[in-house]
Parts: structure tokens; C-alpha cells; sequence
């Protein structure tokens, strides 16, 4: 299982990102974790998988940005290691 922790700044608070990004996790399928804002004005995603093609793709939408509103203006992806999700969650 391959694990990422995506760290995503710009303008991605209030504007759908989190419920875009969970829609995106659930139509792309196979993928299993969290996603939430950060006090920062980052929102902080947390995802696991065993399909490497599927969480490339996930990674690579994640940087256009999901919401027709965000901007995205970076994404800091590196390898976690995390408890094991069973599906996808959006946090408050």
C-alpha cells in the first residue's frame, strides 16, 4: 500500500476544495484516506492506495485543482506513513 501526504496551498479554502477533492477520491475509486483545512489556509490530504496509475492520477488532479474555484499554487506530495483508511473522509 502507497501512501502520500499532500500538502496543498493557494486558494483552496472555501471554495469546495474538500468535497471536490472527496468526489474526485470516490469517482477515481481505490483510494482510501482523509482530507482537511489546516488553520494555515493549506488543506492537508492524507491518501493511500495499491494502485500506483490510480493515485498518480489523484496526485495530478489534485494539482489543477478539483473546484472550479480553487487555485492551486502548490502541492508539497511526499511518501507517509499513516494508520490504514477504509475509505475516504472529509473532515471539518
Amino acid at each position: 500500500m502507497k501512501k502520500m501526504r499532500l500538502l496543498v496551498s493557494g486558494r483552496v479554502q472555501g471554495v469546495g476544495f474538500r468535497y471536490s477533492t472527496y468526489l474526485l477520491a470516490q469517482e477515481i475509486g481505490d483510494l482510501y484516506g482523509r482530507v482537511w483545512n489546516n488553520d494555515d489556509g493549506t488543506v492537508e490530504i492524507l491518501v493511500q492506495s495499491d494502485n500506483a496509475a490510480k493515485l498518480a492520477k489523484f496526485i495530478q488532479e489534485v494539482r489543477k485543482g478539483p473546484s472550479r474555484f480553487a487555485k492551486v499554487s502548490y502541492v508539497d506530495a511526499t511518501m507517509a506513513n499513516f494508520s490504514d483508511y477504509t475509505d475516504f473522509q472529509m473532515a471539518n
